[in-house]
């Protein structure tokens, strides 16, 4: 007879930890507050000049996907987001391949986090070599989520704070210099008002300004670690995409009063840290560097947490080798996961940041599209309620987040199409492979949780 003990037994599940403050924060830390300045410079100049707009734009689109992530949670409290979504609801191959697409933006965004590190490190610290920041950046980053979920969260806390700090002081300063007519600057709607030729510009811009609304969905796939995933989940995704939107269209509106023309700043892609030499002086850029590394760490411990637990639920389900991607180690966490987008994040030294920024968002309006399509599908295999109420909030509005979604995926940069459909026919035969051409059984699903069997159940 042989005996076990608790720290001989492997882990079975995640461990639910999270109360609704950590995954609020954990969000947020996944968006970074300061991420908001990451881009401007890139969207300034493809919008000319209109990025608020452009962030309007796509907080329309998201704010209606967060209906719908918030329907799907509440049916499928389960880590894997739009892939377990869209398997659960549409079919098992289909979600295989969301999944897929999914795992293009989880994987990416990592990498960028470490990019955007050397590009702004590299302006206070020209003579230090790029991959130092990169790799830097990488291993705190993978240390922290090895070390759990809950310490991780906790460490996210103090980081937003200090990003809030920093950004309203930002924010401050460019109010006193736009009161001041600094740059010949006026209060005016000009932002937001655009001719129809120009609208193609600001939809460009707002596709590739998804990836600041992305913590929302990343805080779906902490749904097995959540205390209570049902309630909370859906007020996060609310907090976290009203909160976001609201300070990234006002930001962006002051910086774009102060500088009309993102081109007399110099550098478009480090255009932000020479804003804030601008407004403060060398002083401020010190301190707004400085926090943005605090921005830096804590958006890339939740960027590595979410793309590690999204292949930890397609391991599970067995559409990726089991034995590696849904293992545990001691303390609960996909370690292996873990390791592995670290060593992806690596690759940062080779990608240029406009690029990067549309080709994740070709894996996150895919996501979108079919978390939309995937509360559609509930409704219509498995709800009774034929209500207006009903109606409007599982076919309406989440018909409205597919189309919305579609027009800013096809406004997408051709080679983000490119490479994005090159990565999918990738997934494609990789389906095909371990389905034996779909001659294998696809995962028996589970449907939706048994407490909502009352309200849904299968139609005759």
């Amino acid at each position: 007879m042989t005996t076990t003990t608790a720290a001989s037994v492997e882990p079975t599940g995640l461990k639910r930890t999270l109360t609704l403050g950590h995954i609020v924060f954990l969000g947020l830390a996944y968006m970074a507050p300061m991420a908001v300045f990451d881009t401007f410079g890139i969207v300034a100049e493809v919008s000319e000049g209109h990025v608020p707009l452009a962030y309007l734009t796509v907080f329309g689109a998201v704010a209606v996907t967060a209906w719908s992530y918030s329907r799907m949670v509440t049916v499928y409290p389960r880590a894997g987001s739009a892939y377990t979504y869209t398997r659960e609801s549409v079919n098992p191959h289909v979600g295989f391949l969301v999944g897929w697409a999914a795992t293009l933006d989880y994987l990416l965004l990592p990498m960028i986090n470490a990019l955007l590190s050397s590009i702004y490190m590299t302006v206070a610290f020209p003579d230090v070599p790029a991959w130092v920041w990169i790799l830097g950046t990488i291993i705190a980053c993978t240390a922290l989520n090895l070390s759990g979920v809950k310490l991780a969260a906790q460490v996210n806390l103090g980081l937003v704070v200090v990003q809030l700090v920093t950004a309203v002081a930002f924010v401050a300063l460019t109010v006193k210099n736009i009161a001041e007519g600094a740059n010949g600057a006026v209060v005016s709607l000009a932002p937001f008002l655009v001719e129809p030729a120009q609208f193609g510009g600001v939809a460009t811009g707002a596709a590739i300004l998804a990836l600041s609304f992305l913590g929302f969905d990343a805080v779906t796939t902490m749904s097995e670690e959540a205390k209570a995933p049902r309630r909370d989940i859906p007020r996060a995704i609310f907090v976290i995409v009203v909160s976001a939107g609201v300070f990234f269209i006002g930001v962006t509106y002051a910086m774009q009063l102060l500088f009309p023309d993102v081109a007399a700043v110099g550098d478009i892609v480090g255009a932000s840290p020479e804003m804030a030499r601008y407004i403060g002086g060398a002083a401020f850029q010190a301190i707004f560097i400085g926090g943005y590394m605090v921005a830096v760490l804590g958006c890339g411990i939740t960027q590595q947490m979410s793309a590690a637990r999204l292949l930890y639920a397609m391991g599970r389900d067995g559409v990726l080798p089991k034995g590696w991607f849904a293992r545990l180690n001691a303390r609960g966490v996909p370690s292996i996961n873990v390791v592995l987008i670290g060593a992806l994040a690596a690759t940062a030294v080779f990608l240029d940041l406009f690029q990067a920024a549309s080709l994740i968002n070709f894996g996150a309006f895919v996501a979108f599209m079919f978390v939309n399509l995937s509360v559609l599908c509930t409704y219509f295999r498995f709800r009774r309620e034929r209500t207006a109420r009903a109606i409007v909030g599982w076919v309406v509005v989440p018909a409205i987040g597919l189309v919305a979604n579609l027009a800013l995926w096809l406004s997408l940069e051709p080679s983000a199409m490119l490479v994005g459909g090159v990565w999918t026919l990738i997934g494609v035969g990789y389906l095909l492979w371990n389905t034996r051409f779909f001659r294998a059984a696809p995962p028996a699903l589970t449907g939706p949780i048994e407490a909502e069997r009352e309200a849904i159940t299968p139609r005759a």
